[in-house]
């Protein structure tokens, strides 16, 4: 389908799939901005604040900061620890993951120059998780589909690994408040000042946020008393220039990963599998993109609404799967509990038969780290 504006409009999703109507509206109503060429609501879809989330847009001559939203460079890390899922010593791991809500203690501005990157005022967050759906998770090995590739990518199936999702904390925040101030949701034409500041603010942030997610990891790491190995890093808020449809675009991505740079994470809910997943044959008919994760089926206030009543917080501090959530912020427990988000199996499955993606492997989760108070 196509707006007034001429942009595609597309949805990829199939009738298993629960995707709200109200946020097709918000990918219909984005796609009518200036500029725009092409919008694809991946099967994650859901709304978002104004525009939605689990998308990808291709817009020729501006920069919306807006469709990126305040997490720029948020995404998801995967490190393979020298801890074995033959042994797995779920409470004695979970006990031992505490004070990581505190500053890290480590050499921040050495850190930060090693990665080419300058104080930003946010370094008292560096190396912590953040709230909303941000989490470090312990994970093993179910099953892997492609031996040869996770061979090649480093996954051995008696390993355990750790999973962080993270973003740019603050940092983003104030550049994405720093544009609304200026020029509310607008957009910014290629080439101007104004845009190439916003690029290499959004550069800054993107690059800051995959540190943050090396230091979280660093300091998990040394609380389980083990060595990792980074596997892979990806990103899925952020633009990124490419030719689409015949015409230069920037990609616009909002829990969108790319599917043009390798292997990618795709998270489930808290108790939820994880499927790692090779895209195939990158094109312009995504977007060029994969979906981020799940999705949320309900809001925050629902969740609460829906599950105080049947669940306690003990209930769900343990999953069907049996992992550990560590979770101390009640409201935050059952705003993010695994009901209020998509079957990600099914998401999963629709990007396999769309032809975007195929599973190398899944895990499951052992411990998954939030908040201690």
């Amino acid at each position: 389908m196509t707006t007034q504006n001429s942009a595609e409009v597309r949805l990829i999703a199939s009738t298993r799939n629960w995707i709200e109507g109200s946020a097709v509206q918000q990918l219909e109503k984005t796609a009518s901005l200036p500029g725009m060429r092409l919008a694809v609501g991946l099967p994650d879809l859901h709304p978002g604040k104004g525009s939605p989330i689990g998308a990808a847009f291709a817009v020729e001559g501006w920069l919306y900061p807006t469709l990126v939203g305040n997490d720029i460079g948020c995404g998801v890390g995967l490190w393979r620890t020298e801890l074995s899922s033959r042994a797995i010593k779920r409470d004695h791991w979970a006990e031992r993951l505490r004070g990581l809500e505190e500053p890290w203690d480590g050499a921040v501005a050495e850190f930060l120059s090693s990665r080419g990157l300058e104080p930003s005022g946010f370094e008292r967050s560096l190396g912590t998780i953040g709230g909303g759906n941000h989490f470090a998770e312990l994970q093993a090995v179910v099953s892997v589909t492609n031996v040869e590739q996770c061979a090649a990518l480093g996954v051995a199936p008696d390993a355990v690994y750790l999973c962080v999702h993270s973003g740019s904390r603050g940092f983003g925040e104030a550049i994405l408040r720093e544009h609304v101030g200026t020029h509310g949701a607008g957009g910014l034409p290629v080439g101007s000042s104004e845009a190439e500041h916003y690029l290499t603010r959004h550069e800054q942030a993107r690059r800051w946020a995959a540190a943050n997610r090396e230091v979280i990891a660093t300091r998990i790491l040394e609380r389980l008393r083990t060595r990792g190995t980074l596997l892979l890093d990806v990103c899925h808020n952020h633009v990124e220039p490419r030719d689409v449809l015949g015409a230069p675009c920037w990609i616009h991505r909002k829990g969108a990963a790319p599917s043009t740079g390798g292997p990618v994470v795709i998270p489930g809910s808290r108790g939820a599998l994880t499927y790692l997943v090779l895209p195939t044959e990158p094109n312009v008919q995504s977007a060029f993109s994969l979906a981020h994760g799940a999705g949320r089926k309900w809001s925050r206030s629902d969740s609460r609404a829906r599950l105080e009543k049947r669940f306690s917080a003990k209930d769900l501090a343990r999953t069907e799967l049996g992992s550990q959530v560590i979770c101390e912020d009640r409201d935050l427990l059952y705003e993010e509990a695994p009901q209020a988000y998509k079957n990600i199996t099914v998401v999963i499955d629709d990007l396999v038969k769309a032809g975007l993606a195929g599973i190398l492997a899944v895990l499951k989760p052992i411990v998954t780290y939030k908040v201690r108070r």
